[in-house]
């Protein structure tokens, strides 16, 4: 089922200038001062800043994010605290997000936060549904956001929080975020002996916690409120463990980078081996690759997965560029035309049911779209104003620097592994020979389609797909002027070249570059953009070869093959792998960390590895 349209906040004020909720016609924090109740409240309620010295992580999760200043008030905190966890996570829902200049005008108020809030403003996120992860003050704080209802967000997340904070509008103004349903979540959320803290002392609001396994108590609240409510949910407290973080990461293509600069972001010590010279030059090696999701009318999960893919993917250029590791990519937008009249009006009901601010998706006539385009075209379509074409082997060398930058990172190019060995705990790779290449106590297949080659992988049903992609010589600033697609895609000039393309063909290994399959990709160029695929030969054409993982679902494959040894797969990308290779490395070094996810769990489960193992045999005992 689609999820609702976001409606974003609308900014108001109180007669005494406090921010309010039209709404919900209440305010968002008390008149007495809105720091000052975080501070109180949320900070000293959950015992903070002491409950989170010297742990490795420490987890808040709260109910309603408003204007930050929870968030922002923790994180200042945190950053003057010298014994502080080495990292924080912050995870907030929140129904009715405020767009980045109200927030902007907000933190106005409160200049002593201004370096965070100036942060938070630049990484706000595009206002769609669903989980947003942002990486805040050098990777060290991670704020992830579901925008959205509470009350379907808490079910999908995946976490062990230590404290939460419950700041969602009066139980009598908001009574849905205060219900037993959320109390449950919560309390099935909870890491051992979480706290919890909020303003409320409602009879109903107390009960319910107690009913979900909170002990609670009262205690003094803030400026002219009386008390406020304390609480714990007292578990059995685990044996904490903390990960050898050393891992063997086979395959350099994006999938394979991607989570080499994210285990490494966590001070993981990489092995990364390849058989080709340097990083993306298999299925990652094409000129130019298109960065963009794929909606649809339900917005299902592959709709739900490109749109999350994509949006990480460019806020994952975005921090390597300002790290310093800029790659080639350029958001100039993406087009996609509708093939005939009836494919029009399905992309504009797909446009006004999903409702996504314009900037990120919206319909264009085909007068708009040849304006965009700077050439013919015979229909409209989709404009995507934030995406566009990255180029892969640029992208898979800048990760690879942000990686060494912040652990050990050992490359092994032109290395071919033979076969793979779990001996005392370690994985081995192994040469034709026999010879070690390195070893590690976790492995990540991130071959490719050459996953298939190690029984240890045979429960993945990849299936490899061979693509032609066609290099046409193009002059600089010529139409088209950003990436268009219908049936196939075309890049604007870059270098000299646009690449047009590609050729989808299963179980087709001949690695040669086929005339046939340059006119093939010069009649789809035809098609999209109408005389612009004439005057090439296609039989002096350049081009490039791939091989792309593909899955039956067209999903990737991702996760444990074996968790009690930590042998891990990222495969089944198809034709997607710059859309989700960087998300999905995300999730699995949150998944090795133990961290909250980044993905909702229904499409964790959608994208597991092990969706395809047979069921176990039913013994009837």
């Amino acid at each position: 089922m689609a999820a609702k349209p976001l409606v974003p906040a609308r900014l108001a004020f109180a007669a005494d200038g406090t921010p309010y909720s039209d709404t919900f016609d209440d305010v968002y924090h008390s008149a007495d001062g809105g720091l000052g109740q975080a501070r109180h409240v949320f900070l000293a309620g959950s015992d903070l800043p002491r409950r989170w010295q010297g742990r490795e992580r420490f987890v808040i999760l709260e109910t309603g994010f408003g204007l930050g200043l929870n968030f922002l008030a923790t994180w200042a905190a945190w950053r003057a605290d010298p014994q502080r966890c080495a990292r924080l996570h912050f995870v907030s829902c929140e129904l009715h997000p405020f767009s980045r200049e109200d927030l902007a005008t907000l933190h106005a108020r409160w200049p002593e936060l201004a370096p965070l809030a100036a942060e938070l403003q630049a990484r706000w996120p595009v206002l769609t549904p669903g989980l947003h992860r942002l990486h805040l003050d050098s990777g060290r704080v991670t704020l992830t956001l579901y925008l959205g209802d509470a009350r379907d967000g808490l079910d999908r997340l995946t976490l062990r929080a230590d404290a939460f904070y419950l700041d969602g509008f009066s139980p009598a103004r908001n009574p849905e975020l205060w219900s037993e349903r959320i109390f449950h979540l919560l309390a099935n959320l909870a890491a051992a002996d979480a706290t919890l803290a909020t303003w409320s002392v409602a009879g109903h609001v107390r009960e319910g916690l107690r009913r979900a396994g909170f002990e609670l108590e009262k205690s003094p609240g803030f400026g002219g409120k009386r008390q406020m409510l304390r609480g714990r949910r007292t578990l059995p407290v685990p044996q904490e463990t903390t990960p050898n973080r050393h891992a063997l990461i086979l395959g350099a293509g994006i999938a394979g980078c991607s989570l080499a600069e994210r285990l490494a972001a966590r001070g993981w010590r990489i092995d990364l081996i390849d058989a080709a010279d340097g990083p993306g030059q298999g299925a990652s090696g094409n000129h130019a690759g298109v960065l963009r999701p794929l909606p649809s009318l339900d917005d299902n999960r592959m709709s739900r997965l490109t749109r999350a893919g994509s949006l990480y993917g460019w806020q994952t250029i975005a921090r390597l560029c300002r790290d310093g590791f800029a790659p080639r990519a350029e958001a100039c937008g993406v087009l996609h035309l509708a093939r005939d009249g009836a494919q029009e009006d399905k992309m504009h009901k797909v446009v006004d049911a999903l409702a996504l601010p314009p900037a990120h998706l919206r319909y264009v006539e085909a007068t708009e779209a040849a304006a965009i385009a700077g050439c013919t075209v015979r229909h409209g379509g989709w404009f995507f104003g934030d995406s566009g074409w990255v180029q892969p082997p640029s992208l898979c060398r800048t990760l690879l620097q942000s990686a060494e930058a912040s652990a050990p990172l050992r490359t092994h190019f032109g290395a071919r592994v033979e076969r793979i060995a779990h001996v005392d705990a370690q994985w081995q790779a192994l040469a034709a020979d026999g010879s070690l290449i390195a070893a590690a106590p976790t492995l990540i297949l991130a071959a490719g389609t050459g996953v298939v080659r190690f029984p240890e992988a045979s429960a993945l049903p990849v299936v490899s797909a061979r693509g032609q992609v066609s290099l046409l010589p193009a002059g600089a600033d010529s139409p088209p002027r950003v990436v268009v697609c219908c049936g196939g895609y075309v890049s604007p000039e870059i270098d000299g070249l646009r690449c047009a393309g590609a050729t989808f063909a299963v179980d087709d290994a001949d690695s040669t570059l086929r005339p046939a399959d340059h006119a093939e990709n010069l009649a789809k160029l035809d098609n999209m953009l109408p005389g612009t695929g004439q005057g090439f030969d296609a039989v002096q054409l350049g081009g490039r070869v791939g091989f792309r993982p593909a899955s039956p679902d067209r999903l990737p494959m991702v996760g444990a093959l074996d968790a009690e040894r930590q042998l891990f797969a990222l495969s089944g990308f198809g034709a997607r792998g710059l859309v989700w290779s960087m998300l999905v490395a995300e999730h699995v070094a949150s998944e090795l960390e133990g961290e909250p996810l980044p993905l909702e769990r229904d499409l964790a489960d959608a994208i597991r590895a092990g969706r395809f193992k047979p069921p176990a045999p039913d013994t009837g005992i």
